[in-house]
C-alpha cells in the first residue's frame, strides 16, 4: 500500500482510536462536530483518536457508532465478537425477490400490462397495508415484485404521451414504496438505484406531487448517508420546494402535504447540523402547511398531517440533543392520533431517544416496548432503538438490564 493510501479501518490490527478517526474522516465530519454530538470536548476526541485515552466503555462506543452511522459495531471496535448491526437491519426474507424484480432489465413487455386504474388501486391497497400491518415489510415485500414488473410494463405499453406520463407517475410511486422496504437493509446500492429510478420516473411524469415525493425520499437517503451529504439533501429539498412554490396557492391537498413534508425534512437536516433556529423555523413552516389541510387528512407516503406534527417536534428536539425539550414535546404529542402503525412505532422510538437524553432510561425502555407492540419490524430495523437497548443492557440497574435484555431478544439483537 502506498504511503498516500487511506488505511482500511476494518483491517487488523488497528487501534480503536485510529478506526474512529478513519470512519469520522470518511463521513466528512470534523472533530468539533463529533465532540458536540457526543457531549464531549474536542480535546477528548483528539486524545481517543491519538491513542492517549483507552477505548471507552460500551455506552460511549454506541454513541460514537450512532454519530458516525457505523453499520456494524465491529467496524468501529475491531472486535468481531461485537458484530452487531446498528444502522443496517437484518436482511428480510423477501429481499431477494424484490432485488430480482428491481434488477431485471426488460427490453420488451412479455405480457399485457394492467390498466393505470388497476395499478393505482393496487398501490392504494399496498399503502393501506403498510400502515396497518405490524410486520409491514413482510406485507409490502410480498406485493412489490409483481407491482414493479407491472408498472414497468405499463410505461412500455403506453400509447400516448399523456398515458406515458401517467404510467411514469405510478412507476415512481412503486419505487417510493420499494424504498420503504429496502431502507436499513444490507444493500445500499439497491437503495440508491431505487432512489434514482424513482426520481427519473417522477421527472418524466411532469406531476408536481410525484416529483415532490421522489425528492422527499432522495433527501432522506442523502441525509442518512452522513454529514458529508447534508448539503446534497438540502439541495434536493430546497430546489423542489422552489419548484412547488407556484403551485401552492391553488394546490390540492396532496401537493400541500408534500410541500409541508419537504419543509420538515429541511428542518430535520438543520437539526442534524445543530442549527436550532433553522430547524424550528422549517418546522413552523411545515406546521403552517399542515394547518391548510383537512383535520382528517393523512398523506400515504410521508405521513404528513396535523397528527404527525407533534411527532415531528419530538424528532427536531431529539436531533438537537435537547433532552428536556424532547420530553416536553413528547408530552404534548398525541401518539394515538397517528393512524399508521409503523409511523407510530417510529415516533415511540424518537420519544425513547428523548427520555434517554433526559436521563429517564426506564421510561425509554418502556416506550420502546410500546414501539414493539405497534410495529415489531420498525424497531427491529431502527439503529437508534438498537443502540438504546444495547446501552441499557449494560446498566448498573439490574431491573433495567433485565428489561433491556428481554427487549434485545424480542428485537433479535440477542439470541433467546
Amino acid at each position: 500500500m502506498s504511503p498516500e493510501a487511506t488505511p482500511d479501518p476494518f483491517a487488523e490490527p488497528i487501534a480503536f482510536g485510529q478506526r474512529m478517526q478513519i470512519l469520522r474522516t470518511r463521513r466528512g465530519m470534523s472533530r468539533s462536530v463529533l465532540a458536540g454530538l457526543l457531549g464531549k470536548s474536542q480535546s477528548w476526541v483528539k486524545q481517543v483518536e491519538g491513542g492517549r485515552l483507552q477505548m471507552p466503555k460500551l455506552p460511549t462506543i454506541l454513541r460514537i457508532a450512532e454519530a458516525l452511522r457505523v453499520r456494524d459495531l465491529s467496524d468501529l471496535t475491531g472486535d468481531h465478537s461485537m458484530a452487531v448491526a446498528l444502522f443496517t437491519g437484518p436482511g428480510h426474507a423477501r429481499l431477494p425477490q424484490v432485488q430480482a424484480a428491481i434488477n431485471l432489465y426488460p427490453l420488451s413487455a412479455r405480457r399485457e400490462a394492467p390498466t393505470p386504474e388497476h395499478l393505482r388501486q393496487r398501490l392504494v391497497r399496498a399503502w393501506g397495508a403498510r400502515h396497518s400491518a405490524p410486520n409491514h415489510r413482510d406485507v409490502i415485500g410480498a406485493l412489490l415484485p409483481e407491482l414493479i414488473r407491472d408498472a414497468r410494463h405499463s410505461v412500455m405499453q403506453a400509447d400516448s404521451a399523456s398515458e406515458r406520463r401517467r404510467a411514469q407517475a405510478i412507476l415512481s410511486e412503486v419505487y417510493s414504496l420499494s424504498q420503504f422496504f429496502i431502507a436499513y437493509q444490507p444493500d445500499a446500492s439497491l437503495l440508491w438505484r431505487v432512489v434514482e429510478r424513482g426520481m427519473i420516473a417522477a421527472q418524466e411524469s411532469e406531476d408536481p406531487h410525484t416529483i415532490g415525493v421522489s425528492a422527499w425520499l432522495a433527501a432522506q437517503a442523502h441525509r442518512d448517508s452522513g454529514p458529508a451529504h447534508f448539503d446534497a439533501a438540502d439541495a434536493v429539498n430546497l430546489e423542489t420546494l422552489h419548484y412547488l412554490e407556484p403551485f401552492l396557492p391553488d394546490a390540492d391537498d396532496d401537493v400541500l402535504a408534500i410541500a409541508g413534508a419537504l419543509q420538515f425534512e429541511a428542518g430535520y437536516t438543520a437539526a442534524r447540523r445543530g442549527d436550532t433556529g433553522t430547524a424550528w423555523r422549517h418546522w413552523d413552516m411545515a406546521r403552517s402547511m399542515a394547518d391548510r389541510l383537512p383535520t382528517d387528512y393523512y398523506h400515504p407516503v410521508t405521513s404528513f398531517s396535523h397528527a404527525v406534527m407533534g411527532a415531528h417536534a419530538v424528532t427536531i428536539a431529539v436531533e438537537l440533543n435537547a433532552g428536556a425539550e424532547s420530553v416536553r414535546q413528547a408530552a404534548a404529542a398525541d401518539t394515538m392520533a397517528i393512524p399508521s402503525r409503523p409511523r407510530r412505532a417510529r415516533h415511540r422510538i424518537e420519544e425513547a431517544r428523548g427520555y434517554q437524553l433526559d436521563g429517564q432510561a426506564e421510561v425509554a425502555l418502556a416506550t420502546l416496548d410500546k414501539a414493539y407492540e405497534a410495529a415489531p419490524e420498525t424497531i427491529r430495523y431502527n439503529g437508534y432503538a438498537r443502540r438504546i437497548i444495547l446501552e441499557e443492557a449494560e446498566s448498573k440497574s439490574s431491573g433495567q438490564r433485565r428489561r433491556a435484555s428481554e427487549l434485545a431478544v424480542k428485537v433479535g439483537i440477542l439470541a433467546a
